[in-house]
Protein backbone atom coordinates (compact mmCIF):
# COMPACT_ATOMS: atom_id res chain seq x y z
CA UNK A 1 0.00 0.00 0.00
CA UNK A 2 3.13 2.15 0.24
CA UNK A 3 2.38 3.21 -3.40
CA UNK A 4 -1.19 4.38 -2.94
CA UNK A 5 -2.43 7.85 -4.28
CA UNK A 6 -2.78 9.32 -0.36
CA UNK A 7 0.68 8.06 0.41
CA UNK A 8 2.29 9.04 -2.26
CA UNK A 9 1.22 12.81 -1.99
CA UNK A 10 1.69 12.62 1.67
CA UNK A 11 5.52 12.11 0.84
CA UNK A 12 5.13 14.99 -1.82
CA UNK A 13 5.32 12.60 -5.06
CA UNK A 14 3.73 13.10 -8.10
CA UNK A 15 0.37 11.07 -8.38
CA UNK A 16 -1.20 11.88 -11.31
CA UNK A 17 -4.61 12.35 -9.42
CA UNK A 18 -5.68 13.86 -6.48
CA UNK A 19 -6.12 12.15 -3.83
CA UNK A 20 -9.37 12.84 -1.37
CA UNK A 21 -10.60 11.95 1.80
CA UNK A 22 -12.97 14.03 4.18
CA UNK A 23 -12.45 14.65 8.02
CA UNK A 24 -15.24 12.95 9.55
CA UNK A 25 -16.51 11.12 6.67
CA UNK A 26 -17.67 8.12 8.77
CA UNK A 27 -20.74 10.59 10.49
CA UNK A 28 -23.70 11.80 11.16
CA UNK A 29 -24.75 12.75 7.34
CA UNK A 30 -24.57 8.88 6.54
CA UNK A 31 -27.96 6.64 7.07
CA UNK A 32 -26.43 3.84 7.50
CA UNK A 33 -24.36 5.80 10.39
CA UNK A 34 -27.24 6.93 12.00
CA UNK A 35 -29.03 3.48 11.78
CA UNK A 36 -26.20 2.44 14.09
CA UNK A 37 -26.16 5.25 16.83
CA UNK A 38 -30.05 4.48 16.89
CA UNK A 39 -29.84 1.62 18.83
CA UNK A 40 -25.66 2.48 20.28
CA UNK A 41 -24.43 5.25 22.08
CA UNK A 42 -21.09 7.39 20.72
CA UNK A 43 -18.93 5.68 23.12
CA UNK A 44 -20.52 1.94 23.02
CA UNK A 45 -19.95 2.47 19.12
CA UNK A 46 -16.47 3.31 19.83
CA UNK A 47 -15.49 0.70 22.63
CA UNK A 48 -17.57 -2.20 20.48
CA UNK A 49 -14.63 -2.96 17.90
CA UNK A 50 -16.87 -4.36 15.04
CA UNK A 51 -18.94 -1.59 15.47
CA UNK A 52 -16.01 0.70 15.13
CA UNK A 53 -15.14 -1.60 11.87
CA UNK A 54 -17.80 -0.82 10.44
CA UNK A 55 -19.00 2.30 10.86
CA UNK A 56 -14.97 3.30 9.28
CA UNK A 57 -16.06 1.11 6.45
CA UNK A 58 -18.95 2.91 5.46
CA UNK A 59 -17.79 5.57 3.19
CA UNK A 60 -15.47 3.51 2.27
CA UNK A 61 -18.09 1.24 0.82
CA UNK A 62 -20.21 4.71 -0.43
CA UNK A 63 -17.37 6.65 -2.20
CA UNK A 64 -14.29 6.52 -4.25
CA UNK A 65 -12.14 7.76 -1.22
CA UNK A 66 -8.25 7.61 -0.85
CA UNK A 67 -8.41 6.69 2.88
CA UNK A 68 -10.32 5.36 5.42
CA UNK A 69 -9.75 7.01 9.36
CA UNK A 70 -10.43 4.63 11.63
CA UNK A 71 -13.49 5.59 13.28
CA UNK A 72 -13.09 6.72 17.35
CA UNK A 73 -12.43 10.01 18.72
CA UNK A 74 -10.25 12.12 20.32
CA UNK A 75 -11.56 12.40 23.97
CA UNK A 76 -11.76 8.95 25.25
CA UNK A 77 -8.00 9.12 25.76
CA UNK A 78 -8.72 10.67 29.06
CA UNK A 79 -11.06 8.34 30.56
CA UNK A 80 -7.35 6.09 30.90
CA UNK A 81 -5.86 8.97 32.83
CA UNK A 82 -8.62 9.41 35.52
CA UNK A 83 -11.38 11.47 33.60
CA UNK A 84 -15.03 10.96 34.03
CA UNK A 85 -15.92 11.71 30.31
CA UNK A 86 -19.73 11.65 28.62
CA UNK A 87 -21.25 12.13 25.39
CA UNK A 88 -24.52 14.05 26.43
CA UNK A 89 -27.11 14.58 23.19
CA UNK A 90 -27.33 18.05 22.63
CA UNK A 91 -24.43 19.11 24.03
CA UNK A 92 -21.73 17.38 23.15
CA UNK A 93 -18.70 15.93 25.40
CA UNK A 94 -18.69 16.75 28.81
CA UNK A 95 -15.98 15.60 31.63
CA UNK A 96 -17.81 15.95 35.50
CA UNK A 97 -14.19 16.07 37.12
CA UNK A 98 -12.20 18.52 35.50
CA UNK A 99 -8.63 19.35 35.63
CA UNK A 100 -8.67 22.95 37.64
CA UNK A 101 -5.92 22.42 40.13
CA UNK A 102 -2.40 20.96 40.26
CA UNK A 103 -3.15 18.50 42.35
CA UNK A 104 -5.88 17.41 39.77
CA UNK A 105 -3.11 17.69 36.98
CA UNK A 106 -0.82 15.86 39.01
CA UNK A 107 -2.85 12.93 40.16
CA UNK A 108 -3.87 11.95 36.47
CA UNK A 109 -2.32 8.34 35.28
CA UNK A 110 -0.57 8.01 31.99
CA UNK A 111 -1.45 4.19 31.06
CA UNK A 112 -0.45 2.38 27.98
CA UNK A 113 -2.54 2.43 24.84
CA UNK A 114 -3.22 -1.02 24.48
CA UNK A 115 -4.23 -0.80 28.50
CA UNK A 116 -5.94 2.39 28.15
CA UNK A 117 -7.74 2.05 24.34
CA UNK A 118 -7.71 -1.17 23.11
CA UNK A 119 -10.53 -1.42 21.80
CA UNK A 120 -9.53 1.20 19.30
CA UNK A 121 -6.26 -0.79 18.39
CA UNK A 122 -8.41 -3.83 17.88
CA UNK A 123 -10.74 -2.05 15.45
CA UNK A 124 -7.92 -0.99 13.87
CA UNK A 125 -6.66 -4.28 13.23
CA UNK A 126 -9.90 -5.42 11.84
CA UNK A 127 -10.34 -2.55 9.48
CA UNK A 128 -6.62 -3.25 7.98
CA UNK A 129 -8.23 -7.24 7.60
CA UNK A 130 -11.03 -5.97 6.08
CA UNK A 131 -9.89 -3.12 3.38
CA UNK A 132 -7.35 -5.96 2.31
CA UNK A 133 -5.19 -3.92 0.38
CA UNK A 134 -8.15 -1.37 -0.76
CA UNK A 135 -7.30 1.92 0.69
CA UNK A 136 -4.81 2.99 3.38
CA UNK A 137 -5.97 3.47 6.99
CA UNK A 138 -5.45 6.53 9.02
CA UNK A 139 -5.13 6.56 12.69
CA UNK A 140 -5.19 9.64 14.75
CA UNK A 141 -5.32 11.41 18.29
CA UNK A 142 -5.76 14.89 19.35
CA UNK A 143 -2.73 17.26 20.46
CA UNK A 144 -1.60 17.82 23.97
CA UNK A 145 -2.80 21.22 23.96
CA UNK A 146 -6.32 20.27 22.80
CA UNK A 147 -6.47 17.41 25.30
CA UNK A 148 -5.33 19.47 27.90
CA UNK A 149 -7.98 22.24 27.10
CA UNK A 150 -10.69 19.56 27.53
CA UNK A 151 -9.69 18.03 30.81
CA UNK A 152 -9.92 21.54 32.45
CA UNK A 153 -12.66 23.25 30.39
CA UNK A 154 -14.83 20.18 30.83
CA UNK A 155 -16.16 20.18 27.81
CA UNK A 156 -16.57 22.33 24.87
CA UNK A 157 -15.62 26.15 25.49
CA UNK A 158 -16.05 29.69 23.25
CA UNK A 159 -13.25 31.59 24.94
CA UNK A 160 -11.11 28.91 26.68
CA UNK A 161 -10.88 30.95 29.80
CA UNK A 162 -10.11 28.26 32.19
CA UNK A 163 -7.47 26.60 29.97
CA UNK A 164 -5.58 29.78 29.24
CA UNK A 165 -5.49 31.03 33.25
CA UNK A 166 -4.35 27.77 34.42
CA UNK A 167 -1.61 27.87 31.72
CA UNK A 168 -0.39 31.06 32.79
CA UNK A 169 -1.08 31.13 36.09
CA UNK A 170 0.19 27.86 37.09
CA UNK A 171 3.04 27.32 34.44
CA UNK A 172 4.82 24.61 36.35
CA UNK A 173 1.33 22.47 36.25
CA UNK A 174 0.79 23.53 32.96
CA UNK A 175 4.33 21.81 31.63
CA UNK A 176 3.74 18.48 34.39
CA UNK A 177 0.32 18.25 32.85
CA UNK A 178 1.20 18.49 29.12
CA UNK A 179 4.04 16.31 29.85
CA UNK A 180 1.70 13.84 30.43
CA UNK A 181 -0.62 14.49 27.63
CA UNK A 182 2.21 14.30 24.99
CA UNK A 183 3.03 10.77 27.04
CA UNK A 184 -0.04 9.22 25.96
CA UNK A 185 -0.74 11.03 23.04
CA UNK A 186 2.76 9.77 21.70
CA UNK A 187 2.21 6.25 22.75
CA UNK A 188 -0.88 5.81 21.58
CA UNK A 189 0.17 7.40 18.22
CA UNK A 190 2.69 4.25 18.14
CA UNK A 191 0.23 1.78 18.94
CA UNK A 192 -2.08 2.65 16.36
CA UNK A 193 0.65 2.39 13.70
CA UNK A 194 1.98 -0.90 15.39
CA UNK A 195 -1.97 -2.26 14.74
CA UNK A 196 -1.78 -1.20 11.23
CA UNK A 197 -2.54 2.38 10.57
CA UNK A 198 -0.79 3.66 7.85
CA UNK A 199 -0.63 7.12 8.54
CA UNK A 200 -1.61 9.34 11.50
CA UNK A 201 -3.46 12.77 12.03
CA UNK A 202 -3.16 14.75 15.11
CA UNK A 203 -5.73 16.96 16.33
CA UNK A 204 -4.98 19.98 17.55
CA UNK A 205 -8.70 21.43 17.32
CA UNK A 206 -8.50 24.34 20.04
CA UNK A 207 -4.78 25.85 19.18
CA UNK A 208 -6.18 28.51 17.13
CA UNK A 209 -7.45 30.19 20.71
CA UNK A 210 -3.86 31.17 21.45
CA UNK A 211 -1.70 33.76 19.92
CA UNK A 212 1.39 32.84 18.32
CA UNK A 213 3.90 33.37 21.07
CA UNK A 214 1.67 31.47 23.48
CA UNK A 215 1.46 28.83 20.83
CA UNK A 216 5.11 28.80 20.94
CA UNK A 217 6.18 28.77 24.23
CA UNK A 218 2.67 26.33 25.51
CA UNK A 219 1.92 23.97 22.99
CA UNK A 220 4.25 23.48 20.03
CA UNK A 221 6.69 22.04 21.79
CA UNK A 222 4.44 19.53 23.03
CA UNK A 223 3.13 18.89 19.76
CA UNK A 224 6.73 18.61 18.38
CA UNK A 225 7.42 15.91 20.47
CA UNK A 226 4.38 13.59 19.66
CA UNK A 227 4.82 14.44 15.71
CA UNK A 228 8.28 13.01 16.20
CA UNK A 229 7.34 9.71 18.84
CA UNK A 230 4.37 9.06 15.71
CA UNK A 231 7.40 9.60 12.73
CA UNK A 232 9.74 6.87 14.68
CA UNK A 233 7.12 4.42 13.16
CA UNK A 234 8.12 5.16 10.09
CA UNK A 235 4.68 6.28 8.92
CA UNK A 236 3.73 9.72 7.50
CA UNK A 237 2.23 12.02 9.95
CA UNK A 238 -0.57 14.86 9.47
CA UNK A 239 -0.74 18.02 11.93
CA UNK A 240 -4.40 19.75 11.73
CA UNK A 241 -6.10 22.41 13.40
CA UNK A 242 -8.58 25.49 12.89
CA UNK A 243 -8.09 29.01 13.52
CA UNK A 244 -4.21 28.32 12.98
CA UNK A 245 -3.75 30.45 9.62
CA UNK A 246 -1.80 33.39 11.78
CA UNK A 247 0.89 31.20 12.72
CA UNK A 248 1.85 28.74 9.66
CA UNK A 249 5.60 29.34 10.02
CA UNK A 250 5.17 27.74 13.35
CA UNK A 251 3.09 24.62 12.33
CA UNK A 252 5.93 23.77 9.70
CA UNK A 253 8.12 23.90 13.43
CA UNK A 254 5.68 20.74 14.62
CA UNK A 255 8.05 18.56 11.94
CA UNK A 256 4.78 17.16 10.05
CA UNK A 257 4.77 15.83 6.95
CA UNK A 258 1.72 17.23 6.15
CA UNK A 259 -0.31 20.11 7.48
CA UNK A 260 -3.60 20.45 7.13
CA UNK A 261 -5.09 23.93 6.66
CA UNK A 262 -9.17 25.26 7.22
CA UNK A 263 -10.91 27.04 4.93
CA UNK A 264 -9.76 30.68 6.05
CA UNK A 265 -7.24 30.85 3.92
CA UNK A 266 -6.04 30.19 -0.07
CA UNK A 267 -4.43 27.36 -0.40
CA UNK A 268 -1.92 28.96 -2.56
CA UNK A 269 -0.94 31.53 0.35
CA UNK A 270 -0.94 28.91 3.08
CA UNK A 271 1.52 26.74 1.24
CA UNK A 272 3.63 29.59 0.55
CA UNK A 273 3.60 30.73 4.13
CA UNK A 274 4.45 27.03 4.99
CA UNK A 275 7.18 26.73 2.35
CA UNK A 276 8.68 23.78 0.61
CA UNK A 277 9.37 20.33 1.68
CA UNK A 278 5.54 20.04 4.05
CA UNK A 279 2.51 18.46 1.79
CA UNK A 280 -0.82 20.41 2.28
CA UNK A 281 -4.16 19.21 2.67
CA UNK A 282 -7.05 21.06 2.35
CA UNK A 283 -9.31 22.93 1.81
CA UNK A 284 -12.88 23.00 0.97
CA UNK A 285 -15.27 24.97 3.17
CA UNK A 286 -17.79 22.08 4.76
CA UNK A 287 -20.66 24.65 4.63
CA UNK A 288 -19.75 24.35 0.35
CA UNK A 289 -21.01 20.96 0.01
CA UNK A 290 -24.82 22.25 1.48
CA UNK A 291 -24.80 24.68 -1.83
CA UNK A 292 -26.14 23.43 -5.51
CA UNK A 293 -23.29 21.63 -7.17
CA UNK A 294 -22.09 23.95 -9.57
CA UNK A 295 -20.88 26.08 -6.54
CA UNK A 296 -19.41 23.31 -5.16
CA UNK A 297 -17.55 22.25 -8.30
CA UNK A 298 -16.37 25.99 -9.12
CA UNK A 299 -14.69 25.97 -5.51
CA UNK A 300 -13.05 22.71 -6.01
CA UNK A 301 -11.63 23.82 -9.17
CA UNK A 302 -10.52 27.12 -7.57
CA UNK A 303 -8.57 24.71 -4.98
CA UNK A 304 -7.22 22.66 -7.64
CA UNK A 305 -6.14 25.61 -9.74
CA UNK A 306 -4.43 27.36 -6.87
CA UNK A 307 -2.42 23.96 -5.80
CA UNK A 308 -1.57 24.39 -9.54
CA UNK A 309 -0.57 20.30 -10.08
CA UNK A 310 2.03 21.07 -7.42
CA UNK A 311 2.87 17.59 -5.88
CA UNK A 312 2.17 16.70 -2.17
CA UNK A 313 -1.41 18.10 -2.06
CA UNK A 314 -4.41 15.87 -0.45
CA UNK A 315 -7.62 17.30 -1.15
CA UNK A 316 -9.80 17.51 2.25
CA UNK A 317 -12.59 19.90 3.73
CA UNK A 318 -11.07 22.37 6.13
CA UNK A 319 -13.04 20.78 8.92
CA UNK A 320 -15.54 17.26 9.15
CA UNK A 321 -18.39 17.11 7.35
CA UNK A 322 -21.34 18.36 8.98
CA UNK A 323 -24.44 16.78 10.24
CA UNK A 324 -27.38 16.42 7.28
CA UNK A 325 -24.76 17.28 4.27
CA UNK A 326 -26.68 15.91 1.55
CA UNK A 327 -24.56 12.58 0.57
CA UNK A 328 -24.89 12.81 -3.50
CA UNK A 329 -22.75 16.33 -3.08
CA UNK A 330 -20.20 14.13 -1.04
CA UNK A 331 -20.59 11.53 -3.52
CA UNK A 332 -19.83 13.88 -6.44
CA UNK A 333 -16.93 15.78 -5.08
CA UNK A 334 -14.83 12.94 -4.83
CA UNK A 335 -15.82 11.43 -8.01
CA UNK A 336 -15.08 14.96 -9.66
CA UNK A 337 -11.85 15.95 -7.87
CA UNK A 338 -10.04 12.83 -9.27
CA UNK A 339 -11.71 13.48 -12.93
CA UNK A 340 -10.90 17.19 -13.03
CA UNK A 341 -6.94 16.67 -11.38
CA UNK A 342 -6.66 13.89 -13.72
CA UNK A 343 -7.43 16.03 -16.62
CA UNK A 344 -5.29 18.66 -15.39
CA UNK A 345 -2.22 16.73 -15.05
CA UNK A 346 -2.60 15.64 -18.63
CA UNK A 347 -3.26 18.94 -19.79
Amino acid sequence: MTDSLFLRACRREPTGTTPIWLMRQAGRYMPEYRAIRARHSMLDAIRTPELACEITLQPIRAFALDAAIIFADILPILIGMGLDLEFVKGEGPVITNPVRSPADADALRTPPAEENLPYTLDAIRLVRRELDGRVPLIGFSGAPFTLASYAIEGGGSKNHVRVKSFMLSEPDAWNRLMDKMATVVGDYLVAQAEAGAQALQVFDSWAGALSPADYRAHALPYARRVVERAQSTSVPVIYFGTDLNGMLPLLRETGADVIGVDWRIAIDDAWAQLGDGVAVQGNLDPVTLFAPWPQVQRRADDILARVAKRPGHIFNLGHGILPETPVDNVRRLVDYVHERSAAMEAS
